[in-house]
């Protein structure tokens, strides 16, 4: 028996693996992960098919990571069911991995919509490194694509096949790409760079059906949009997002909403079980709820958290909130926390705009906190703005400074310095 077995290995898993042999030099840690190569970092895949990185410069660890660790590693196997009350792995072989201690890091998976023709050649969804390498060995033969969904994932994927010369159009179904991210003025901004570059971008419709080429139907070559209108195209690529793969724990006694419900300490509600990473729906530090935030760093602690706790060694989650910190089309963006509240009663909102430059902030406040930050083209200052917001500072005596040209770290009070970076 394994004390430890941890499910996938890609951010929250590794850093679990990290922290328990902090702790725990000795005991058994079995990793099982459906990926038969090492732990690569998934937000590189883009830069992949851009030609800009190699799979060498992805990789998170070295290929000598799990012998350093003392890991049985079960690479390319994949977990099919839980038996929590034994507490054993069923494994796609029909093998049994029994343990102690549990983590399920097992990620998120594709949204796919139903799409008629999406079974023919050229389809592609873009989260793991066996879609990027599909689909990298397709670009050199197309000359056009559909990206289907204009958030994070569809526009780096957008910025990727551009540089690879190829025409694209990018099909959304809200009325603006980046919209989880962005708020109207942002989102357009960064729209207007990306139509200068050569991409279309067709909001407010989604794909209905996927055609294929007059000489072969079997091959993608074009799409019809729900307002009947239809692209041509050599590929289309399904980038809406993805949904937790909480499959796993699916008629157990581990508790579910949009993913695994965990808590400070990564615990679900079965002893010795816990979740981490994109399945995991963790505390949110401005909305004081727990809630999936699908990013790399958080499940990189989340990882680490449960694997202290899993070892023996106390940790609270701090927390995590909604955070984006990218640079597409040649512009620098910082968004975290809440850029675009629904609802602007309660809220006051701060704005700095000069279109000229290409130049947005915007910090949202709520009882003179800072909840939520929104920066283009000028992201100097995100890390002093992120520390009095994650610290809840009261802004009201230098809120108005927030957004100058002259606000930095030494504007601050002395006694605020300390308390933020000497803590």
């Amino acid at each position: 028996m394994a004390k430890y077995v941890i499910i996938g290995a890609s951010a929250a898993g590794i850093s679990a693996v990290e922290a328990i042999r902090e702790v725990d030099p000795v005991s058994t840690i079995t990793v099982v992960s459906e990926e038969p190569c090492p732990s690569y970092s998934r937000p590189m895949i883009s830069d992949l098919v851009s030609g800009k990185a190699n799979f060498e410069k992805m990789l998170c660890r070295d290929g000598q990571f799990w012998e350093k660790n003392n890991v049985q590693a079960l690479t390319g196997q994949r977990a099919v069911s839980l038996n929590l009350k034994e507490k054993y792995v069923v494994l796609d072989n029909g093998a049994r991995v029994s343990f102690e201690k549990l983590l399920i890091a097992t990620g998120g998976k594709p949204f796919v919509p139903k799409i008629e023709g999406a079974d023919k050649k050229g389809v592609f969804t873009f989260t793991k490194l066996s879609d990027a390498e599909s689909l990298a060995a397709e670009i050199e033969k197309a000359k056009s694509a559909v990206v289907v969904g204009g958030g994070l994932i569809g526009v780096s994927l957008t910025e990727a096949l551009v540089k690879r010369g190829l025409k694209v159009t990018i099909v959304e179904l809200q009325n603006k790409i980046l919209s989880l991210i962005l708020d109207a003025t942002a989102s357009d901004m960064v729209a207007n760079v990306m139509e200068r570059a050569g991409v279309t971008i067709v909001t407010g419709q989604s794909v209905q059906r996927i055609l294929g080429k007059p000489e072969d139907e079997r091959v993608v070559g074009g799409v019809v949009l729900t307002n009947g209108n239809s692209v041509q195209c050599d590929m289309v690529i399904i980038a809406i997002g993805v949904v937790p793969r909480a499959e796993l724990v699916s008629g157990t006694d581990v508790k579910t909403n949009r993913g695994i419900l965990v808590d400070r300490f990564m615990r679900t509600s079965v002893p010795d079980v816990y979740a981490s990473g994109d399945v995991a729906e963790a505390y949110d530090f401005i909305s004081g709820e727990n809630r999936l935030l699908p990013l790399w760093p958080l499940a990189q602690l989340e990882g680490r958290v449960a694997g202290y706790n899993m070892a023996g060694k106390k940790a609270e989650y701090p927390g995590g909130t909604a955070m984006s910190a990218l640079k597409y089309f040649g512009i620098p963006i910082i968004s975290i926390g809440l850029v675009n509240p629904k609802n602007a009663e309660g809220y006051e909102i701060l704005t700095r705009y000069e279109p000229e430059k290409r130049l947005y902030k915007k910090i949202v406040l709520k009882d003179d906190v800072i909840v939520g930050i929104l920066l283009l083209n000028d992201i100097e200052r995100a890390g002093v703005l992120f520390n009095l917001m994650k610290n809840s500072v009261n802004v009201k005596k230098f809120k108005q400074a927030l957004l100058s040209e002259n606000f930095g770290l030494a504007t601050l009070p002395s006694s605020l310095r300390k308390r933020l970076y000497l803590e």
